[in-house]
């Protein structure tokens, strides 16, 4: 997997493949060794570590230890890690990867990026579904569907969005819209850039229990963060 420890710091980025999509620009650059994913001029993210996004997906499932084949929901496929975190482990019974990018979808489908997820989208557990994650959730919670874990990373989180449709997700309404999509006991599970207390209180306010947020070192700059929280059993 590219690592960015191996690529000089200065070496400047090559533009892969820049495109207007439903929700603005979108660009896939490539630094030495390293993808990285531009969205509106903002960063979101690149392989030179993934930790954080790993742990967003590990971490839920020990919290389902007693769960058989429990079903979860990717929000955001990024660069894939996640999604591989996920299909590495066989304790996951369907694994449904949520991006509504038609971009991020085509560069992991046959593009650059399918180096990294190539075995995870091969998976028969994985599902890919093209789609707004606010909107899915809602239609899934209206439908009745549930998930036994929700792990959302679509921006720098719940202080630092990308784009304003994305603060939805974190709204009293969109909150209540996840914990409606969760199983009893089920765990939500979201990244961010930094803490956030008040994001914490909202979980709380939102019917959450066991809030809690977890600080990942990561090579460069502060610390990842995720917020864990459950749908009471």
């Amino acid at each position: 997997m590219p690592n960015a420890v191996n690529a000089p710091a200065h070496q400047p980025p090559v533009t892969i493949e820049r495109r207007d999509g439903p929700y603005g620009e979108v660009v896939l650059r490539q630094r030495g060794p390293q993808y990285e994913i531009i969205a509106n001029g903002c960063f979101l993210m690149d392989t030179s570590d993934g930790r954080s996004e790993r742990l967003l997906v590990r971490a839920a499932l020990d919290e389902l230890a007693t769960r058989t084949a429990p079903h979860v929901l990717i929000g955001g496929l990024g660069v894939g890690f996640s999604l591989v975190e996920a299909a590495a482990e066989p304790r996951w019974g369907h694994i449904t990867v949520v991006e509504r990018e038609p971009a991020i979808l085509d560069w992991h489908r046959t593009g650059p990026l399918r180096e990294i997820t190539g075995r995870a989208l091969a998976d028969d557990r994985t599902e890919l579904v093209e789609a707004d994650l606010v909107a899915y959730v809602r239609e899934s919670a209206a439908a009745g569907r549930r998930f036994d874990a929700l792990c959302l990373d679509i921006d720098n989180g719940p202080d630092w969005t990308v784009t304003d449709e994305n603060t939805t997700l974190y709204s009293p309404a969109g909150l209540a819209a996840c914990r409606a999509a969760l199983t009893p006991g089920g765990i939500l599970a979201v990244w961010s850039a930094q803490p956030s207390q008040r994001f914490e209180g909202c979980l709380r306010n939102a019917g959450f229990c066991r809030v809690r947020t977890d600080e990942i070192t990561v090579a460069r700059g502060v610390p990842d963060v995720v917020h864990f929280a459950a749908r009471p059993a």
